[in-house]
């Protein structure tokens, strides 16, 4: 395990919307440079940068032309190396997006393994041997190449799943996933993560982990067992490189597939939903999100999903709770900036590495009905600029404004703006990640105990010596707990909580946390 996951609070930059420094409206690597003080000052002592290889930006970057070779638009490979070196300096780690279940369809793996003839990539995607649609689930695409036989999709109509075999082939043409040409693909990600930890970087998160294998079994064994391949070369020949994964699945992702940490997102079932936020930007109207402090949100629902998968990797990994990514609508739109603190103030205090995206630390809003761009579709509200300051597009890019990569919500707030307010959701934040950073009990692998986390608003845990108090509810409550220990002073809060004769009185819409007296 990488020692310096466990204290990580990570920060996802969207490149092509962070920040621009060559006026062509585009976010770029040399801006991410410019901009690192800030993350810093945010309390994050790590990056995660989405895709930043040479692509067709059909999906944003996620169709890969060549992953060795970062995108035009974004700069050059020696401004990333610059980048690394750079935020090392500054204690900040960086996470590129690896993309190993597709490539785009302009690689040129894929141009070779379209042809007519066989060649060293003809099995280094998934081909039929008929004309076929689709089979058993599986989309695929016929008469784009003069190769006789359809490819398999792995998401958009230009990503071509690459081949890790299937788990048990049925067909003439499916290949096992221990054949010796489909250890080839194996090899061929190991050289391009090589290829990168070499340069510096600090490791991985790995989009659609659990989508190499096809047809893979319960648990997904055959995806695992390739993971811990990767893992095991990882440990001996990189043993600070950290992986994280988009699987979902804690138990396979971390228990089975060796990863370092999981996400968890909405696939898991209601319970971070309930948590956080309806993931649909069309969604149920009446939200019942925790934070809501006139809902009926129910903490309960959310540790009944969460304690039994934290017990399950205890000891071998961590859970990432995320504020939001590039792929779900922002938490403040449907969350206002009260209720935003204390989901930052939950989420920065339970156990695991938590991830900020870009701007929720200002409450920047989703976008609604935005015209969808490089694929994003419902998610492009998500992905407009970062609004820097009161200048011109809101100090994202000089360019003009109808050159930009999406329109800036020029209504909404900004870091100049935001700093200035002791009390903003910002410094919040601030505080909140200085808190984490300052104390061990509040590390990814400090200790976890619930002490009342039934049905209703107030929720109440130990991590380590600290006794943790979280009401979201727009009325105050006053709770009996059985509290062994002696509780000392409050060292943070929001809002007005106390602890007096046994009872826990915590007053609407408030957050705190009590440090045991030291004896």
């Amino acid at each position: 395990m990488p020692k310096w996951l466990k204290n990580a609070v990570f920060y996802e930059i969207y490149p092509q919307s962070f920040y621009d420094t060559n006026g062509d409206g585009i976010g770029d690597i040399p801006g991410i440079i410019e901009k690192l003080d800030y993350v810093k000052e945010l309390g994050c002592s790590a990056l995660w940068i989405n895709p930043c290889y040479d692509s067709p930006f059909k999906d944003a970057g996620y169709d890969v032309r060549d992953y060795k070779k970062v995108a035009p638009r974004y700069g050059t490979n020696e401004d990333l190396y610059r980048l690394f070196k750079t935020a090392h300096k500054k204690g900040i780690r960086v996470l590129l997006d690896l993309v190993p279940g597709h490539t785009s369809e302009e690689h040129e793996w894929f141009k070779a393994s379209g042809k007519a003839e066989r060649n060293e990539y003809s099995d280094r995607y998934i081909w039929t041997d008929c004309w076929i649609a689709g089979m058993e689930g599986h989309p695929y695409i016929g008469g784009e190449c003069e190769r006789d036989g359809t490819y398999m999709l792995n998401f958009f109509k230009s990503q071509p799943a690459l081949n890790y075999g299937f788990y048990r082939p049925k067909w003439p043409w499916q290949i096992s996933y221990k054949d010796e040409r489909v250890k080839k693909t194996r090899e061929a990600l190991w050289d391009i993560m090589c290829f990168w930890l070499d340069k510096g970087c600090d490791g991985f998160r790995v989009d659609m982990a659990d989508s190499l294998v096809k047809d893979d079994g319960e648990g997904k064994p055959g995806t695992c067992e390739i993971w811990r391949e990767i893992r095991k070369k990882l440990d001996k020949q990189y043993p600070e490189a950290a992986l994280v994964s988009e699987w979902c699945n804690p138990e396979a992702a971390i228990c089975n597939a060796g990863f370092h940490a999981d996400f968890y997102l909405d696939h898991w079932g209601n319970g971070y939903n309930t948590l956080m936020r309806d993931y649909e930007p069309n969604g149920d109207e009446n939200d019942n999100t925790y934070f809501k402090k006139d809902g009926n949100g129910d903490i309960s629902r959310f540790l009944k999903e969460y304690l039994p998968r934290l017990e399950k990797i205890k000891g071998k990994g961590y859970i990432s709770l995320i504020t939001c990514n590039h792929d779900t609508p922002r938490p403040a739109r449907k969350l206002d900036e009260s209720e935003l603190k204390l989901a930052f103030a939950t989420i920065l205090t339970l156990p695991g590495v938590p991830f900020i995206y870009y701007g929720d630390e200002i409450g920047m809003k989703y976008v609604e009905n935005m015209p969808t761009k490089e694929g994003g579709y419902t998610r492009t509200g998500t992905r407009t600029p970062m609004q820097w300051d009161n200048t011109r597009n809101c100090g994202f890019s000089s360019a003009p404004a109808k050159k930009l990569y999406l329109p800036v919500d020029v209504k909404g707030t900004s870091v100049a703006k935001e700093s200035k307010n002791k009390d903003s959701l910002f410094n919040t934040v601030k505080a909140l990640t200085a808190l984490k950073n300052s104390c061990k009990d509040l590390s990814a692998d400090a200790p976890f105990e619930v002490v009342l986390g039934k049905k209703g608003k107030p929720f109440v845990y130990r991590r380590g010596r600290l006794l943790i108090v979280v009401n979201p509810a727009d009325r105050a409550s006053s709770v009996k707990v059985d509290i062994c220990g002696e509780i000392g002073k409050c060292i943070y809060s929001i809002g007005n909580t106390e602890i007096k004769d046994g009872k826990i009185n915590a007053g609407a819409q408030s957050f705190a946390v009590f440090k045991e007296d030291d004896r």
